[in-house]
C-alpha cells in the first residue's frame, strides 16, 4: 500500500502518532469504514526500538496484549515478551490492520480554524483534517534535574530512555536515580552483570509477581481492577499522576525487592537533593520510602486474600514477606571520586510536549482536559493517555477499548456534521461531560 498524500490533501480524520494507540484506533476507524491517514514521526514501534534497553520485558503478563482484533497469540501468554519481541508483535500488527500510513513525518503544529477544520503542519507539507486524534502518547521528552548541570564534566550522564546495557557505560560504580519502573529494572540490569550499583531511592510503590499460586495481574484483573474507569475515584486528577509500581518480567517474572539488593552488595539512598562537583546529597528518607513500598505489596496481597475468602476459591497459602535487609543508617551524602562512580543513569521519567498543538484545551499543569479523551474542542481527541479511562488506558491491555470508544464517537460526529451541513461538534450525549480533567 503506498503511504497517503500530506501536502495539499485533506482527510476526513487524521491520527498523529503511529504507536500502539495509533495503529488501534485506525484499526477501529477501519471497520466502520472511516478514511483516515496515521502519520508517524520516527518508524513503528521506534519508540520500543530505540528507548528501551536490550534486557527490556513487558512488566505485564503477554496474555494482556490485546490490540484491536489482534491479541496475543504466542506459546507464552503467561510470559513476558522482550523488546524485540514488542517490535516484532507491533510490527505484524501493521501487516494485520495495513493502516494508511505516513513514517518519519513530524508534525510540528496543529490548529483549528474559524470554520472548524483543522490545519496540520508537517515536515512533508501541509494538510487538513475534519477531525484530529492525538495519539503520541504522554512520554515525549526526558526529564533530567537541572542539577545534573553540576556533575563533573568526565562523569557520564545518560536519560534511562538512552540506557542500553551495563556494557555501553564506562568501567566503574554507576550512581541510578529514580525507582519507578525503568530506574528499578536498570538498577537490577548492572547489578546482575556484577557492577556497584548506587541507587537513589524514591517514593514509587512495588508489587509481587506472584501470590498464592498467580501472578498478581491475573488476580487483580479477576477482582475487576483493570476494568475500573477513572469516573471510580474521587481524586482523578491525583490518579492519572501516580508512579507505577515497580515488578518485573525478566527470566519468567520475579519480585524486585531492593532490600534484597543493598544485602548483596548494592548501595541505597534516600531521594538525590542536591549535586555541588562530586559530592551529592540525599534526604535522610530512605527507610520511610523502603517501608511504604513494602507496606502498598502487602496491602495488595491483603486485597487478594479477600477475594480469595469472599469467592471460596481454593488456592495455596503463602508466606507473608519478611524484610531480608534494614538500613542501619541513612547515608546523606556521597563523594563520587571516592565511591569510584563514573556514571549517572537519569530514571526521571518524562514531560509531556504539547507545545505544537495550538488549541485551548490544556490545564494548568499542561495536561489534556478531555471525557474519556474527547476535548471540549469538537472534533479532537486524545488517545493512549495513561488513566485515560481506566488503569490500561496507556498500554496494549485497554488501548484498544478506548480506541473503539473514540472511533464510535468520531463516527457519530461525522454523521452528524452530514446532516447539519457543517462538523459543529458530537451529539449531546456524547458531550454532556466535556470537558473534565
Amino acid at each position: 500500500m503506498s503511504a497517503p498524500r500530506l501536502a495539499g490533501a485533506h482527510h476526513p480524520v487524521a491520527v498523529v502518532g503511529g504507536g500502539q494507540a495509533g495503529l488501534s484506533i485506525s484499526y477501529c476507524l477501519r471497520e466502520r469504514g472511516i478514511e483516515h491517514v496515521v502519520v508517524e514521526a520516527g518508524r513503528v514501534a521506534g519508540e520500543w526500538r530505540e528507548r528501551r534497553w536490550d534486557t527490556f520485558c513487558l512488566v505485564t503478563p503477554n496474555w494482556q496484549c490485546k490490540l484491536p482484533g489482534f491479541p496475543y497469540r504466542g506459546p507464552d501468554p503467561d510470559g513476558f515478551m522482550v523488546r524485540d519481541e514488542i517490535v516484532r508483535y507491533l510490527e505484524d500488527y501493521v501487516a494485520f490492520v495495513r493502516p494508511p500510513l505516513v513514517e518519519e513525518v513530524s508534525v510540528t503544529a496543529l490548529r483549528r480554524a474559524a470554520d472548524g477544520v483543522f490545519h496540520l503542519r508537517t515536515t512533508d507539507g501541509d494538510f487538513t483534517a475534519d477531525q484530529v486524534v492525538v495519539a503520541t502518547g504522554p512520554y515525549h521528552l526526558p526529564s533530567v534535574p537541572r542539577m545534573a548541570e553540576r556533575l563533573p564534566p568526565d562523569v557520564e550522564q545518560v536519560h534511562s530512555s538512552r540506557y542500553r546495557g551495563p556494557g555501553r557505560l564506562p568501567d566503574g560504580g554507576v550512581l541510578v536515580v529514580g525507582t519507578g519502573q525503568s530506574g528499578c529494572q536498570i538498577a537490577e540490569d548492572l547489578h546482575l552483570a556484577g557492577r556497584q550499583v548506587h541507587l537513589a531511592v524514591g517514593g514509587a510503590p512495588r508489587v509481587a509477581r506472584f501470590y498464592r499460586g498467580r501472578d498478581c495481574v491475573a488476580w487483580l484483573d479477576e477482582m475487576g481492577h483493570y476494568a475500573k474507569s477513572i469516573e471510580d475515584f474521587d481524586d482523578a486528577g491525583a490518579v492519572r499522576m501516580r508512579v507505577n509500581h515497580y515488578v518485573t518480567g525478566r527470566d519468567g517474572g520475579r519480585d524486585i525487592d531492593l532490600r534484597a539488593f543493598a544485602r548483596d552488595g548494592m548501595r541505597l539512598y534516600g531521594r538525590l537533593t542536591d549535586v555541588t562537583g562530586t559530592g551529592l546529597e540525599f534526604a535522610d528518607d530512605l527507610k520511610v520510602n523502603l517501608d511504604r513500598a513494602d507496606a502498598v505489596a502487602e496491602g495488595i496481597k491483603d486485597a487478594i486474600d479477600a477475594h480469595i475468602e469472599a469467592n471460596r476459591i481454593t488456592a495455596p497459602h503463602q508466606a507473608r514477606y519478611v524484610p531480608v535487609w534494614e538500613p542501619d543508617e541513612q547515608p546523606e551524602s556521597l563523594d563520587l571520586s571516592t565511591a569510584g562512580i563514573t556514571s549517572v543513569v537519569w530514571a526521571t521519567g518524562f514531560v509531556r510536549d504539547h507545545r505544537w498543538i495550538e488549541i485551548p484545551v490544556f490545564d494548568g499543569r499542561g495536561y489534556p482536559m478531555h471525557w474519556r479523551g474527547a476535548t471540549g474542542c469538537p472534533g479532537l481527541y486524545f488517545l493512549g493517555l495513561p488513566w485515560q479511562y481506566s488503569w490500561g488506558s496507556g498500554r496494549f491491555e485497554a488501548v484498544g477499548r478506548d480506541a473503539e470508544f473514540l472511533a464510535a464517537h468520531i463516527d457519530a460526529s461525522r454523521r452528524f456534521a452530514d446532516v447539519c451541513g457543517t462538523l459543529t461538534g458530537a451529539p449531546t450525549e456524547l458531550t454532556a461531560a466535556l470537558p473534565i480533567g
